[in-house]
Formats: structure tokens, sequence, C-alpha cells
């Protein structure tokens, strides 16, 4: 077992991709801090107790786990689920920032509440709880973060502003990250999923198909569990992704092309250059969607 002995804290993990992670990382051996508000979709209703659910599953394949109710987007509610694992199992090694909403609009029909609330579970949250952690991480001198961004951030996805910036934003913090905590033994990767959830169901619903296996989102864990280890200690800053089958790993943005004037330029040149330089080298957008699926306004 890669995890045996250690102690995880996933962050919405009573359903979907987050619920296999916790699944995943306990049958590898770790000690599962479940946290989940049990909330709608789009973050407003509550009512239901999925993380406790996940936590009796874990304890009766022999596992042991404790759930949490505090909310990614409360800087104490954050320090409260780190310090629950810490008083529940005496550490905390691992943490896995898969909390999250979506309210999908275009731009001109997203009110300012869409956007805060997006932001505020996906990217703040992923701050306020690393922060915490990472103190603990940081004292004992190892830890493995892994950060839950999307290609919605990396390549952008029609309807997603609020989600789309977050999770760049996740992206970016995970290269500082990884940058200022290498030194205590602590790794930062981030990687973008894929899977048939609740945030998927109205694709499938709109084009009138089922799920196929590829879409299985237990398929992700197995990654994140790999980098949860100690087996990956050499990983670290890195972006990586699932599509179908195949893990994948993200090259950060970086220049591919020049164009080089000497003494510079002025609008004219630049007009008169840019197609046969820069130009041929421009890159499309949005998400490489599976097939059946599609997104409108």
């Amino acid at each position: 077992m890669l995890l045996k002995g250690r102690v995880a804290l996933v962050t919405g993990s009573g359903r979907g991709i987050g619920r296999d992670i916790a699944l995943c990382l306990a049958e590898q051996g770790a000690s599962v801090v479940v946290n989940d508000l049990g909330t709608s979709l789009d973050g407003r209703d509550a009512g239901q107790d999925p993380a406790e659910a996940v936590c009796t599953e874990i304890v009766a394949a022999g596992g042991a786990a404790v759930s949490n109710h505090d909310s990614v987007t409360d800087f104490a509610g954050a320090a409260s689920m780190v310090e629950s694992a810490v008083g529940s199992f005496g550490r905390i090694d691992i943490v896995v920032n898969n909390a999250g909403i979506v309210r999908d609009r275009t731009l001109v029909k997203m009110t300012e509440e869409d956007f805060d609330a997006v932001v505020a579970v996906h990217l703040k949250g992923t701050f306020n709880v690393t922060r915490h952690a990472a103190e603990r991480m940081r004292d004992q001198e190892y830890g493995r973060i892994v950060n839950i961004t999307s290609s919605a951030g990396l390549r952008g996805n029609f309807g997603q502003t609020n989600y789309g910036a977050a999770k760049a934003g996740i992206m970016g913090m995970t290269f500082v990250w990884a940058l200022e905590l290498a030194r205590y033994g602590v790794t930062v990767n981030a990687v973008a999923p894929a899977g048939a959830t609740r945030m998927t169901a109205a694709l499938f619903e709109r084009s009138g198909t089922e799920p196929p296996p590829e879409q299985d989102p237990a398929l992700n864990a197995p990654l994140i569990a790999y980098l949860a280890s100690e087996a990956a200690a050499h990983v670290n800053g890195q972006i990586l992704g699932r599509s179908d089958y195949a893990y994948t790993l993200f090259q950060t943005p970086r220049p591919i092309a020049w164009m080089n004037r000497e003494g510079g330029w002025d609008p004219e040149s630049v007009a008169a250059s840019f197609d046969a330089t820069l130009g041929t080298h421009l890159q499309p957008v949005g998400m490489v969607m599976p097939k059946g699926m599609g997104a409108d306004d």
C-alpha cells in the first residue's frame, strides 16, 4: 500500500470524483478526513450527509475515516478541518483540494453572485485549506498537496467564466507553492480530472447518451494516490490530467515563437509581420469534449 500510515484530507469528497479519491486513498492505507457540506451542485442547498456515507464505506472496508462538514470558503473552517485530521489521526500528510460548485452562464448572463460563489469555493477554498495544512507539513518536513484544476481553466470552456478563472488561478497557485514548499519536503501538483458526475450530467442529458466506460470518475483516483505518495517525491509543480484511459501531462504556457525587429516595433510593422511569424502558431481554444457532448448557451 502506497499510503500506509499517512493521513489525508479530501475536500468535497462526499460524491463524484472526490468520493473515489477518498476511497482510493483509504484502500492504499491512508486515514481519511472526508469533507463535504452535502450541498446541491450550485452550492445553495444542503440537507444530505454524503461525507458520513463515504466514511461508512471506508470503515466497512477496514479503513479509518472521519467526516467533516466545514466550508472551504471559510478561513477558520479550513483551519478546523485540518485540525480535525490532526486531532483524529495525529498529523496531516496529504491534502486533495477537490471541493467545487458550478454556476454556468455566458458572460453577459452571469451575475456577480454567480462569479463570487464559484471563485470562493474553488480558488479561495484551495488557498484556505492549503494555507493551514502547509504550516503543519512544513513543521513535520513532509507533505503532499494535490490541487484539482480543470481543462476549463487550462483551455477555456463555453459558459464558464467563473469556473475557468478559478481553475486557471489554481494552476498559478500550484506553481508558486511548489517553489515555496519544496525545501520542506512538500510537493504541490495539480490534476485536471475527467468523469461523468453531477457536474457533467446535463451534457449527457442534452445529447441523449449514456456516459461511456472511460468517463468513470474512479479512473482519476490512481494518479492522485500516486502523487500523494512518497514514490512521487520527485514530481513537483506539475499539471497532469486524464483523457479516456490515459494520464496526460500539460506543459506550462511558454514562448514558442518569436518575431524580432531591430530597434523595436510600430503598429504598422507588427501588422505586416504578425501573420507570417507568430500567426502561424496560434492555438485553438476550448476543451476537448467526449463524443456526444457539447455546450450551448
